[in-house]
């Protein structure tokens, strides 16, 4: 039963195949027995076996909804009310969440099953997982390689069948790219589309939360739960949310595809290359046309994001200080020695590099030189994007540079780390929406194919990953070991 979709899965719980506590227990065993992956950072088996309870209750009563007792997890980001919230950080280790973000009420609502919190780079600082005040997570396609980052936990265990499906957050790549090497599926919405509110902020203006699951359908099933506006969220918007799944078996016959030719450049592996043309020629078979069209400016958008990520950083991790909550350093000598010790003791090596990084961008006679300049490039980067899709219906090219690298690799490198990152960082600058698809292997390792769209256009993204899933099988493949 782990191995089904969440549609299959919703059908089985409404026909009486098996309850939703006979399937949480089943996933229970399963994280159990493949702790060795180190994807959660906290299972929540009592609350989940009384959610199952709750679930198979309304599912008897005829009143569920499609996620009714489906059995999913949390990237330790979002606050839980009673439980945990670390951000994957030393900082927060002892902090218990008093309230839910919105997205976790959201599913709470519609009779999802939290299985538990997902280890993830700290405070979602990281390519991956490596940050993790908890250790490595290990993608289960080869446990001696990073499953991405920050979203490693929530990618490595919807691969490896440890939960149906994960929520991810996405600030300069972050649900794309572990997505990518751990072969599932990932979105990032457009800006706004689904609450911050109670996700832990790294970048506010960047930050976006969305689904990581094993096929488009699952993904359609639940951005329309997660999706919407919210009050208690300032950079909400407030656009309807459309039906998800209604658009998803629509022709592509005559869609337009822009292959930004800055995406394969020098820097894209040769066997990633290869594959994502493969995959290309895929939607060409399903009656797509493919042009080549050009954004200059992105080739400043490692430099850009580098200065207003790190300054957002700066701005919000300065509420962590060890006076009201999180870490607090041992006998204090005083408020001085409290603040630098708490901080210096609590913050994890990258999470330190940037939180200097930004500072000195914000700091009085720099922040002209760096930080608005990096505002002015974002701009630019944006007009990029709204140009080439006025003449494309999608863009589309590599997630990644190449497939995952091994644990250890990059660490000690972090300009090499950071360009990994090179192609989903520019979506994020630009708000617009974008998701990572399973488009084949390169060496026995996954490679997404990423496809972008227009601002809330989510349903048009949806509708393209799933009829590619129709003609290829590369989101059912599990790796070994986890059959």
């Amino acid at each position: 039963m782990y191995n089904k979709t969440i549609a299959e899965l919703a059908k089985s719980l409404r026909s009486g195949e098996f309850s939703s506590v006979e399937l949480t227990l089943a996933f229970l065993d399963r994280i159990k027995q493949h702790g060795s992956l180190n994807a959660y950072v906290t299972i929540t088996e009592d609350l989940a076996l009384q959610a199952a309870k709750t679930a198979d209750i309304r599912l008897a009563a005829g009143n569920a909804e499609l996620l009714t007792g489906i059995p999913i997890a949390q990237k330790d980001i979002f606050c839980t009310e009673g439980i945990k919230t670390s951000c994957g950080s030393r900082m927060l280790d002892n902090f218990i969440a008093p309230y839910n973000a919105t997205v976790v009420d959201k599913f709470n609502s519609a009779g999802a099953v939290m299985l538990g919190k997902l280890n993830m780079d700290e405070f979602a600082m990281g390519s991956s997982n490596e940050t993790s005040y908890y250790g490595a997570v290990k993608n289960p396609w080869n446990i001696n390689a990073v499953p991405g980052g920050s979203s490693g936990g929530s990618a490595a265990a919807v691969a490896a069948r440890l939960a149906v499906c994960a929520t991810g957050t996405d600030t300069g790549g972050s649900i794309r790219q572990p997505a990518a090497l751990c072969g599932i599926t990932g979105l990032k919405p457009t800006y706004g589309r689904v609450s911050r509110y109670g996700m832990i902020a790294y970048a506010s203006s960047l930050d976006q939360g969305g689904p990581m699951t094993r096929s488009a359908e699952d993904a359609a099933l639940m951005l329309q739960t997660m999706a919407g506006f919210d009050d208690k969220d300032s950079t909400s918007v407030d656009v309807s949310v459309p039906d998800y799944r209604a658009g998803l078996n629509n022709s592509l016959e005559g869609l337009k595809i822009g292959l930004p030719k800055e995406f394969f450049g020098e820097g894209l592996s040769s066997d990633v290359a290869a594959t994502l043309e493969a995959a290309i020629n895929e939607y060409r078979k399903l009656g797509a046309t493919v042009t080549e069209v050009s954004m200059p400016s992105l080739k400043l958008a490692i430099p850009a994001y580098y200065v207003i990520a790190p300054a957002e950083c700066s701005a919000n991790l300065s509420r962590f200080d060890g006076v009201r909550f999180g870490y607090r350093c041992e006998n204090p000598v005083d408020l001085t020695d409290l603040y630098t010790r708490s901080r210096g003791e609590g913050f994890g090596k990258e999470v330190k590099r940037r939180i200097l990084m930004g500072t000195y961008a914000l700091s009085a006679g720099y922040y002209d030189a760096y930080y608005i300049k990096a505002q002015k490039v974002r701009r630019l980067i944006s007009e990029d994007f709204k140009r080439a899709l006025a003449e494309v219906d999608v863009m589309m090219g590599p997630v990644t540079p190449s497939t995952a690298f091994g644990i250890g690799e990059k660490i000690d490198n972090p300009i090499e780390m950071y360009l990994s990152d090179i192609y989903t960082i520019a979506i994020n600058l630009a708000g617009v929406p974008a998701m990572s698809v399973p488009a084949g292997f390169a060496k026995g390792l996954p490679v997404g194919l990423q496809i972008i769209g227009h601002y809330f256009a989510e349903d048009k993204l949806l509708n393209i990953a799933h009829q590619y899933q129709q003609v290829t099988d590369w989101h059912t493949q599990i790796p070994k070991g986890f059959e």
